[in-house]
């Protein structure tokens, strides 16, 4: 089913060319667009539509549009991070410059209103109101992620509230999206949103476990990276509260650090993150978004059609890049 999906969004995807001339302005979104992923959110899309409807392929370019305003956001954290690669390719920014990185971003975003404004008109409105307020969202959440690079302490409670925002309301509206378009009650698009929002945060800490952790081969990105940038993710945000004595003197001199091997500094604190039991706590914080994604489906108007959703999230939950 889920292949079915990915291969109708490939097609759709292989299809936009996003615009001509120049050429250069273009090229750079063709390129993020074709590099891959887990197409993760226009899956959501195609799933919440196909609990109610057999159409599926009427609402493809809609949940095409989802997946370009995710790369889009991507494209503009890569030049903010200053990340190298993206899924085990170099980064627009890297590949080109950051200027066009920045206007083929720019010009993404407007063609995800091109492909939004074919929607029937009875749910224009209320679909690009929807939107809108995600979008919004996720430009918050990045701004507390960029806020959170010079702040002195970060509150376990102020890390997931930034990653609802980043991350995982673009789940919720993805779900939404495909609900609302296929009919369903009020009833069902809140518990599905419910449902992304809680997968998504679920999503992102397995992101952060990943980050430090990950086979570099599977994961397709810099391994360590949120190590070298000094990151505030919820590991690091546990270890900072669990290191006491000589851990906690190195791994502050690790953060402290101006000029440093970045092999040296990742090996040092995922050491430092194995003796004080980060990985095993990471896991269980995962663990219990992913049982609050499947409690909000008790609101859910059949069983049958909810028992998908929890398949499709315990994949997501058990992935390894």
């Amino acid at each position: 089913m889920l292949k079915d999906y990915a291969d109708l969004i490939e097609k759709q995807i292989r299809k936009n060319s996003f615009g001509k001339t120049p050429r250069s302005l273009y090229e750079p979104i063709r390129y993020i667009m074709a590099l891959g992923g887990k197409r993760l959110r226009p899956q959501l899309t195609c799933l919440s539509y196909s609990l109610y409807r057999n159409d599926l392929e009427r609402i493809i370019p809609f949940a095409t549009a989802v997946e370009a305003f995710h790369n889009f956001t991507l494209l503009h954290d890569d030049i903010m991070d200053k990340a190298p690669l993206r899924r085990g390719k170099p980064t627009v920014h890297e590949k080109w410059n950051v200027n066009t990185a920045i206007l083929a971003g720019d010009v993404m975003l407007v063609r995800v209103y091109d492909m939004l404004l074919e929607l029937p008109p009875d749910q224009l409105k209320e679909a690009l109101m929807l939107f809108n307020r995600t979008a919004a969202e996720v430009c918050e959440g990045q701004q507390w992620d960029m806020e959170f690079e010079t702040k002195k302490q970060v509150t376990e409670a102020q890390y997931i509230s930034m990653i609802r925002l980043k991350t995982a309301v673009l789940l919720g509206f993805s779900l939404e999206l495909g609900a609302l378009l296929a009919g369903a009650s009020p009833k069902d698009r809140k518990a599905l949103y419910d449902f992304g929002v809680n997968v998504g945060i679920g999503f992102q800490l397995k992101d952060d476990l990943l980050d430090v952790f990950a086979d570099q081969k599977k994961f397709g990105k810099q391994v360590g990276g949120d190590i070298i940038a000094n990151k505030k993710t919820f590991l690091l945000i546990k270890a900072l509260a669990k290191a006491r004595g000589k851990d906690k003197t190195e791994l502050n001199r690790w953060l402290q650090a101006k000029t440093f091997d970045k092999r040296k500094k990742v090996a040092a604190v995922t050491a430092l993150y194995t003796r004080l039991n980060i990985r095993s706590l990471t896991e269980q914080k995962i663990e219990s978004y992913f049982e609050k994604a499947f409690s909000s489906l008790h609101l859910f108007s059949s069983p049958e059609k909810a028992q998908k959703l929890i398949v499709f999230a315990k994949d997501i939950a058990s992935r390894q890049k």
